[in-house]
């Protein structure tokens, strides 16, 4: 009858303290069941992972932080509330997306504890963006964005969070540090999406030539990244809305949450995802969003008070418990009061505040 050969080269099988088992043999018969356990526990295809297959250990570590961050980055979030669901492609008109996004690269290292502003006190008598930023954990993220820049930052001289910023968006006057941009990032974030299975890839014509454009394939991904930021700018109680906020296990949920919108806010595509909203409504969660990028601009967070920025301001009262309820549940995802990841985020998020869009 028919054999099935298994293993590679004909090595020899590694020896266990198991009794061997029919899996095996040089050869297996087609009349038999084969059963999945072998030497390593794994199956004999290369697929399920053969004992002569080639793997890095780590990726089959199920207790690694994998398990506790969501499909999307912060970046793939912001990039979808600015993309049209059916014509698959951005706005010509909005030049802020690109520099958020180069920011939000910084909040995710931050968050995922790659990189930490240096440990020194004399960095108090410096502004947020002028504090030097340093790679405290070079292992990578297995998203090729962050790790090229990862990369940059771990190989270059010490600079501050809003010199990054602007060397990764190519706004830089030395040639020099020209080789600091990264290029094509929105381009390579869908391409990204497509392989996560949210978006698809299509050709449209543009009178003179033809672009690939993505859209969405998967709407109830970016559904659930709008009812969230919707949520989380409409709430007017204390208790953070589980609506507004990724699912439990989730590493710093509340601190994505913000950042999400915030990013958004900066990048001029918070206005899509606030449509469904009537125009009060509306004005209400950009005022919102305000309130929320100035008590997390600062260091340490919620130590600013609120300043008048030309909005009108409804329910002051219940925005501030709700507010302090949101600084509250950030401050409890942080190691320790004075923790080097997260005033990295706070200093992005200044640097946000700053940006022309804004003002």
């Amino acid at each position: 009858g028919l054999t099935r050969r298994r293993g590679g080269g004909g090595a020899a099988p590694e020896t266990t303290d198991q009794p061997p088992s029919s899996s095996q043999n040089g050869s297996l018969s087609s009349t038999s069941t084969p059963t999945l356990s072998t030497a390593n526990g794994y199956g004999g295809t290369a697929l399920e992972g053969s004992s002569k297959v080639a793997y890095d250990p780590r990726d089959l570590d199920t207790t690694n932080e994998e398990n506790k961050l969501p499909k999307l980055t912060i970046l793939e979030e912001v990039l979808l509330l600015g993309l049209k669901d059916k014509q698959g492609y951005l706005s010509f008109w909005n030049d802020n997306i690109s520099y958020a996004l180069r920011g939000c690269i910084m909040i995710e290292l931050a968050l995922r504890k790659r990189i930490a502003m240096v440990k020194d006190s004399n960095r108090r008598r410096y502004p947020l963006p002028d504090r030097l930023v340093e790679v405290v954990d070079d292992r990578l993220t297995g998203e090729t964005i962050l790790d090229e820049a990862l990369k940059m930052i771990k190989s270059s001289e010490k600079m501050g969070v809003g010199s990054w910023i602007d060397l990764l968006s190519g706004e830089t006057w030395n040639v020099m540090k020209i080789g600091f941009q990264l290029k094509q990032v929105r381009e390579r974030l869908m391409k990204g999406l497509v392989d996560k299975g949210v978006l698809r890839t299509e050709k449209r014509n543009f009178l003179l030539f033809d672009m690939a454009t993505h859209p969405v394939a998967d709407a109830r991904t970016k559904e659930d990244v709008v009812s969230r930021v919707v949520a989380l700018l409409t709430m007017r109680t204390a208790a953070i809305p589980s609506q507004a906020l990724h699912k439990e296990g989730i590493q710093d949920r509340y601190t994505r949450a913000v950042c999400v919108a915030c990013a958004s806010y900066a990048a001029s595509v918070l206005e899509n995802a606030l449509q469904r909203l009537s125009f009060d409504a509306r004005e209400a969660a950009f005022a919102r969003c305000d309130d929320i990028l100035a008590e997390f601009s600062t260091w340490p967070f919620g130590s600013a008070r609120t300043e008048s920025t030309g909005r009108k301001r409804e329910g002051q009262g219940a925005g501030s418990e709700s507010l302090a309820g949101l600084v509250r549940e950030v401050k409890k995802e942080m190691a320790e009061p004075e923790d080097l990841h997260f005033e990295v985020v706070a200093t992005v998020l200044e640097v946000f505040g700053r940006m022309d869009s804004l003002l």
